[in-house]
């Protein structure tokens, strides 16, 4: 598999992340074969939260890799906090650093490579939370930062006191949902998918070298249920994923990804399947480029004509 650099940091990591939300419904054993279908395609970037499973997704994590007698240093571990699910968003000092002493206990690991905001706190104080950071880097605990869905300007305000490099925001997106490329083409005659609300975040986290790494790639978009293949609402975009697949000899699920690859802005999609065959497949994406020409069907298709 192809590697990148996540952000301006000197991590390099598979291009492809593997998203844990859903590793709380495994055994220990089950959860050692989603790890090794997935390094031995090439993924060494495992994403976590704290509030996965409430905690379990890291605790199973942790046992697994360990009795895998994985190396830590030949992989990298990613976790997120600041919700408390079902109460608020809480970026205090108390909050985050208990979340992440948690999060290092359950995972087995004395480090963390990358700390991410979760979800937007409006009530958090940019120096409170510089000194969070302070201490974790300092301490060894955490290697880099950043945040996850966020809008620039409240990135601009966390840089107002955070001094470190913030190296990524995670943000949903998938061929059915993408509302950060909708506003940038600006046609609010046509409707409302375009009306700016994204604040530019496509291109203000290409200029400031911040990997975007999209969350639910096979979802479908439009706050519709279930995933994207073989959709009765996407049934022209299902046949055209699969004519593609059948035509590069590959996966649907790695066409939808391929999508995602294909924008200059290097992201780093988070696949979440817990199914090693669909980790496999999905990888085949990184062996793969699109045209222009396909890239623009697949959007036209799933919904977003252009005039």
């Amino acid at each position: 598999m192809k590697t990148i650099h996540i952000g301006d940091s000197s991590l390099r990591a598979s291009q492809l992340s593997l998203g844990l939300m859903r590793m709380s419904h495994l055994s220990d054993k089950e959860a050692e074969g989603v790890i090794q279908a997935a390094l031995s395609v090439g993924i060494n970037y495992f994403d976590h939260a704290d509030i996965y499973g409430a905690g379990e997704s890291e605790s199973i994590f942790g046992r697994a890799y360990r009795n895998l007698s994985i190396k830590r240093e030949d992989i990298l571990i990613q976790s997120k906090a600041g919700i408390v699910p079902g109460k608020m968003y809480d970026f205090s000092k108390k909050h985050l650093i208990q979340s992440v002493e948690e999060s290092l206990r359950r995972l087995q690991t004395d480090y963390l490579d990358t700390f991410l905001l979760h979800r937007p706190d409006t009530l958090f104080e940019p120096e409170e939370v510089a000194e969070v950071f302070n201490q974790l880097e300092k301490s060894g605990k955490v290697r880099y930062f950043g945040v996850s869905n966020q809008t620039p300007m409240q990135i601009e305000l966390l840089k107002t006191a955070v001094k470190q490099p913030l190296i990524i925001n995670q943000l949903q997106m998938s061929v059915t949902h993408h509302p950060m490329i909708d506003a940038g083409f600006n046609m609010n005659r046509v409707n409302e998918r375009s009306i700016v609300r994204d604040s530019s975040i496509l291109e203000y986290s290409r200029i400031h070298q911040m990997t975007i790494q999209p969350w639910s790639p096979f979802q479908a978009g439009n706050n519709k249920q279930g995933v994207l293949f073989n959709h009765p609402d996407y049934q022209e975009l299902s046949e055209t994923l699969k004519n593609y697949a059948k035509e590069k000899e590959v996966s649907q699920e790695a066409i939808a990804i391929a999508w995602l690859l294909r924008h200059p802005a290097k992201m780093q999609p988070i696949i979440g399947s817990m199914n090693p065959e669909r980790i496999k497949s999905a990888s085949q994406a990184t062996d793969i480029e699109l045209s222009r020409e396909e890239w623009y069907e697949l959007y036209r298709i799933g919904g977003f004509p252009i005039p």
